[in-house]
């Protein structure tokens, strides 16, 4: 047989004939899994669509409340209201076709999971095209998108002009190659595709249709124009209760911002860790003062400035914990080892340096002088190390946790994900591993491997690309450079090295809607 030129009918037809000549031999999992993954890699997309959706339909509120835009505001916001109810409307129409195709495959539910046949080759069939009732889920869908876009369309003349054309909801048959059928819309994405495969592209429309409504609904926000953020309230500060505290004592740090605006209140975290915001725009902070010696805390203050820019402070809270004996052992920049670092140790005792013996007990640790008082302790596992301090007077035994580096963050042209132009991500070189606010400066991880995902405008169907290293190359590299405006780029199973050696996967999948 021939195999039809175009991408998506070739991939699906090849899948029927791996399906079909191993059925036999009972098909490995990795097929079906292959669109598991894309269908969550499309789910993900959607979400952040919605949030950004969410965002829009919150700040149009905003707009009608303000004297400055809520007459144009009283214009615009309905209309993007409208566009919210017509997706909301066919999103949930697919969703309910998702479910019945679901049902049409044997579907069970044992202890809360659902199972179906994923591989059924005949339950798409005879739910889009040959239903029992006479009728054809295929058509009908057919028909419900093509509404749907008339329906933005006819919200507003300028939306029919300068949005719908560029909309990714691309409703053209796909190019085919002498199959019977092939003018027909539900024929050519539904004819003899396995339930797995049918349920990703149902989830492909969902997504199409979330990013239709999120370009007509930030067309209508720009012709309002933008609201400035009011700032009203003012505290500044990051201070703790005391600079010198005896091990024990409560450590209090409270942290602020200068000014911020009521509607949008700073974040701020320590040592990582994010806290509430007080109605005052402040966050305390509160733990037990631990091991003696010097110690430090990492406050991250972020913040929105006037000109609607994300400001981020960082600041260093020290503070020293006494003892009442005259030996004082400090981890220098954390309570905690990390695992593949080198993590100082300071020790101060009464006998003086030369009479201080450092051991650690634990597997795979070490411990190394490094100067006068100073040294280096290596961890190759997690857990708990225990260190022993003497100094020829006095012993302390000090348990300190062996915790992993914290995951870096996979980033694209400076980004995690969001909204990008289609000409600034089809120049980015590859995927960066950004590990930020760790307390060790230079850490680094390096991608060696993740896959590209491209749906929407430009894409009748998903097409994956597997990539080993950091760089765009071969298949994800020509994959990129059609990406255009309306096309969803999502990159997952992203592995990295770790400090020390070995490999892990990133539990993060990022996704760009391309503009």
């Amino acid at each position: 047989m021939s195999l039809p030129k175009e991408p998506r009918q070739k991939m699906i037809n090849i899948m029927y004939i791996v399906l079909t000549a191993l059925l036999a031999l009972n098909v490995s999992s990795e097929i079906l899994n292959a669109f598991k993954t894309i269908e969550q890699s499309l789910n993900s997309a959607s979400n952040i669509i919605e949030r950004k959706n969410a965002d829009i339909y919150k700040s149009l509120k905003a707009k009608m409340s303000d004297p400055k835009s809520a007459e144009k505001a009283a214009i615009w916001a309905p209309k993007a209201e409208k566009a919210h109810a017509f997706a909301d409307a066919v999103y949930t129409y697919v969703e309910s076709l998702k479910h019945a195709l679901k049902v049409e495959s044997g579907l069970k539910t044992k202890n809360g999971k659902e199972e179906y046949k994923e591989d059924d080759l005949d339950a798409t069939s005879r739910l889009f095209l040959n239903n029992k009732a006479g009728d054809s889920k295929g058509k009908e869908l057919y028909n419900k998108l093509v509404q749907f876009k008339a329906d933005l369309s006819a919200i507003d003349p300028a939306i029919a002009k300068e949005v719908i054309p560029n909309l990714p909801l691309d409703l053209s048959i796909p190019a085919t190659s002498s199959i019977a059928g092939k003018d027909d819309w539900a024929y050519a994405y539904f004819h003899m595709t396995p339930s797995v495969a049918a349920i990703t592209i149902l989830t492909k429309f969902q997504n199409d249709i979330r990013n239709s409504e999120a370009q007509v609904a930030e067309y209508c926000h720009k012709e309002i124009g933008e609201v400035e953020l009011i700032y009203d309230q003012f505290n500044a500060f990051a201070a703790s209760n005391s600079q010198y505290l005896m091990q024990g004592e409560e450590l209090v740090i409270t942290a602020g911002v200068g000014a911020f605006s009521s509607a949008a209140k700073p974040s701020i975290s320590i040592d990582g860790v994010n806290l509430p915001i007080t109605a005052d725009g402040s966050a305390i902070y509160k733990s037990t003062a631990g091991a003696p010696g010097i110690n430090s805390k990492r406050v991250r203050i972020s913040f929105l400035k006037p000109n609607g820019e994300t400001s981020i402070v960082e600041k260093d809270v020290k503070y020293t914990v006494g003892t009442p004996a005259g030996l004082v052992v400090s981890t220098d920049k954390t309570r905690v080892f990390y695992k593949g670092l080198d993590n100082p140790l300071s020790v101060t005792g009464g006998g003086g340096a030369e009479k201080i013996n450092v051991t650690v007990e634990g597997t795979g640790a070490t411990v190394s002088k490094a100067g006068a008082g100073q040294y280096i302790v290596k961890c190759t596992q997690l857990g708990n190390l225990m260190v022993n301090v003497n100094d020829g007077k006095l012993s302390q035994k000090i348990n300190i946790p062996v915790k992993r580096v914290p995951d870096p963050i996979a980033i694209i042209g400076g980004s995690a994900g969001g909204n990008m132009t289609a000409n600034k991500f089809r120049v980015q070189q590859g995927v960066i591993a950004d590990l930020r606010d760790f307390v060790f400066e230079g850490i680094k991880f390096n991608v060696v491997s993740f896959i590209v995902i491209a749906t929407g405008k430009g894409f009748d169907e998903p097409e994956v690309a597997e990539v080993n290293g950091a760089a765009f190359a071969g298949g994800a590299q020509s994959l990129i450079r059609r990406c255009q405006p309306g096309t969803t780029v999502t990159i997952g199973e992203i592995k990295v090295t770790e400090p020390g050696g070995g490999t892990r996967k990133l539990d993060q999948t990022i996704t760009f809607i391309l503009q």
